[in-house]
């Protein structure tokens, strides 16, 4: 049986400023909610996240697994949870295939868990990755506007001009109301 997932980006998407790395990752106070009402839903939640500071020496594998664990735990204790998470630790000199917005990560999750792609989310703040991967991978996106979100509509717009967000959200709690509602 095929899955619903929602591939949340994490920095400016659940918390933090959008350009920063998880260590300043605090969750916006909508974040565990928006995630619950998605795991209550049967909808899958996937975390993704690029971690480019850890190919660069500035973060360690261990500081980005602590960090990833205390989120984990806090989301535990409202009954939250991601269903898995997947990291890209490169940079782009290192020539991956999973730095968003290629599609790596999202199909490491789509083998893993059987995931229909698209009938999916990608939910980001961030054009440029997270609106080009949904495109990418052909799943639904949904723009939100915490984080980087607003300019990534307004000034920094011709960095995805060939992409159209499936829908924009005010925050994460919003974009779960509206994935629930898009899913029923």
């Amino acid at each position: 049986m095929k899955r619903i997932a929602a591939f949340v980006d994490f920095q400016g998407t659940i918390g933090g400023e959008g350009t920063d790395d998880i260590r300043s990752l605090e969750l916006y106070d909508f974040s565990v909610e928006a995630i619950k009402l998605l795991n209550d839903n049967h909808i899958f939640v996937i975390g993704i996240t690029n971690q480019s500071h850890i190919s660069k020496g500035k973060l360690t594998m261990n500081e980005y697994l602590q960090k990833l664990s205390r989120i984990e735990s806090e989301l535990a204790k409202c009954n939250a949870h991601f269903d898995d998470v997947f990291c890209c630790p490169h940079s782009h000199k290192d020539h991956c295939l999973c730095k968003k917005p290629l599609s790596g990560m999202v199909d490491m999750a789509k083998n893993k868990f059987s995931i229909d792609v698209g009938h999916s989310y990608v939910i980001g703040d961030m054009g440029k990755s997270d609106m080009i991967l949904a495109n990418n991978v052909g799943a639904k996106s949904v723009l939100v506007l915490t984080g980087v979100g607003k300019a990534s509509l307004n000034e920094f717009r011709y960095t995805w001009q060939d992409v159209q967000p499936t829908h924009i959200s005010e925050n994460l709690l919003e974009a779960a109301k509206w994935i629930v509602d898009d899913c029923t």
